[in-house]
């Protein structure tokens, strides 16, 4: 190869790269979406009229760029954890830079890449094992104004429309003449449409009735990132929190609040096999004598776990409980346990017991009111949030223990993501968390209240109640399915022809060599 290709490949590989560490920017901590359309744009451009093996390169490097700064905070678990999921979701984007590479040979080919950008967010938001969501465009936009969109469009809409955005602007680049000028003014509609539209045609919540909910924040003991440093404290603080605020509530500093929502992993310990643990949920549920949503971890078995959200009634005790959907892959569960276990790999022994997973997709019933919960990274994930909304829930309440990345911006992220969720499903939203972040969070994705990180609080909000379903959860899938069909016909509309002319090439190829031969024969009679 000569060196000047060589160096032109190695600038394409170096922009792409840059394009990616730009994405990342546009998520906590530095949180500038104005950059997405213009990483999209780069990622595009330097994936253009590459040989295809080229382009995976190019997708490779911005995906290095992107998820190695995204997910920094997964040094909290381990320097080979944070390199090893790093390069393992960067691969997705190896793979769409050949799929861009290729769709960029039909003339619509804005269309079709910001199908393919989708269909890669939801690719890897869940395969292999669940997947692993962070990184979709629409992450990112809670605080701009395509967020009023988010109840008619949804996470898969938004990340559809900043992707198409960015797609446009790449045409725009490429295309001469007047061609350009329709790209310009193509994007600028679009652009004009996705921020003015939602603000003429707003989604508002029909109020059927309040609430009032109160968040408890315990903190961790310690260093604060070790949830099992002292895992009774923790539950012991959760009770201690509780008990001051009944004792608020009793004086008339508070009010009374309909039920009391406590973090994941409030109890590390079986509460049912494990007396200390119950003793203390039970005299905190009856100190404050409402409901309390515990987040427990509760035997399933000599080899497996629950991580539930259960609902502790001050009477009647445990009743209605909701399982978490995504156990995380190597750190709450470990595939193909029997091969791994006999490797004594130093990490992954720490991992005792296999979290199964939850199916659950009707609300819990807490205190007379339809509640859909979700357990840490379940927020992060459509499906049980979709599906508990659209069965009837009033508000969303989240559950998370955040310890491990206390130190980092992991917190940030998942919160902006939490808000999010808020917005998309026009409900009333409370998220504890052990030591941060913990808040109430109004449908507009304002937050209302929220907790400083490594403090004790309660929150006490009055929320409201909506059974309202937005058109993005009442959608549901779809639009994603949409993304996939029209990825799927741009591949079909560029491979198919691209066959047949390479068929037909290959054929009057190898009619040559008979026709020369046929001449030589005439001419030598």
């Amino acid at each position: 190869m000569p060196l000047g290709i060589v160096g032109a490949v190695l600038l394409r590989i170096l922009v792409a790269f840059a394009c990616g560490v730009g994405l990342s920017l546009a998520f906590e901590p530095v949180a500038v979406p104005v950059v997405i359309p213009f990483a999209v744009a780069g990622f595009v451009l330097t994936t253009r009229g590459l040989r295809p093996s080229r382009a995976l390169l190019a997708g490779l490097a911005f995906g290095v760029g992107f998820q190695f700064v995204l997910l920094y905070w997964m040094r909290a678990v381990g320097t080979d954890a944070w390199i090893g999921l790093s390069i393992w979701q960067s691969l997705f984007f190896a793979v769409l830079g050949l799929v861009v590479n290729l769709l960029q040979r039909h003339r619509l080919w804005p269309l079709w890449v910001a199908a393919a950008w989708v269909t890669n967010e939801l690719w890897f938001s869940g395969w292999p094992f669940s997947g692993m969501p962070w990184g979709r465009l629409a992450f990112a936009v809670v605080d701009t104004p395509l967020a009023d969109a988010l109840p008619w469009i949804g996470t898969v809409g938004a990340s559809f429309v900043l992707a198409l955005s960015g797609t446009l602007l790449a045409w725009a680049v490429v295309e001469r003449g007047r061609l350009r000028l329709v790209a310009l003014g193509t994007l600028a509609a679009l652009a004009v449409a996705a921020l003015l539209l939602p603000l003429v045609v707003t989604w508002d919540p029909s109020l059927e009735g309040e609430a009032t909910v109160a968040v408890i924040q315990g903190d961790v003991p310690g260093n604060g990132d070790d949830i099992l440093y002292d895992f009774r404290q923790v539950t012991q603080n959760q009770v201690d929190v509780t008990t001051r605020l009944a004792a608020d509530v009793a004086a008339g500093r508070e009010p009374r609040p309909d039920f009391v929502l406590w973090p994941e992993n409030s109890t590390a310990i079986d509460p049912f096999r494990d007396q200390q643990t119950n003793a203390g949920i039970r005299s905190a549920s009856e100190a404050i004598g409402v409901p309390i949503l515990v987040g427990a971890i509760v035997d399933a078995g000599p080899q497996h776990v629950l991580n539930q959200g259960i609902v502790w009634d001050p009477a009647t005790g445990a009743g209605d409980r909701y399982t978490k959907h995504h156990p995380v892959v190597f750190g709450e569960y470990i595939p193909f346990r029997r091969y791994l276990d006999d490797l004594q790999i130093g990490r992954l022994t720490m991992v005792g017991r296999d979290m199964l997973a939850g199916t659950r997709l009707t609300p819990l019933r807490i205190a007379g009111l339809e509640v859909a919960d979700s357990i840490c990274f379940d927020v992060a994930y459509d499906d049980a949030i979709y599906g508990q909304v659209s069965r009837g829930a009033q508000l969303l309440t989240v559950q998370t223990s955040n310890a491990t990345f206390i130190h980092t911006d992991q917190i940030d992220q998942q919160f902006a993501i939490t808000r999010l969720r808020a917005v998309e499903t026009g409900r009333w939203l409370t998220v504890a968390s052990t030591n941060g972040v913990s808040g109430v969070i109004a449908p507009d994705g304002s937050v209302v209240s929220r907790a400083a990180p490594r403090t004790q609080a309660a929150l006490v909000a009055t929320v409201g109640l909506d059974t309202a379903i937005t058109p993005a959860v009442r959608i549901g899938p779809w639009s994603g399915r949409v993304c996939i069909a029209l990825a799927i016909l741009g591949l079909l509309l560029v491979l198919v022809p691209y066959r047949r002319n390479l068929t037909r090439d290959q054929a009057e190829d190898a009619t040559v060599p008979s026709d020369l031969v046929a001449a030589n024969e005439s001419g030598s009679t």
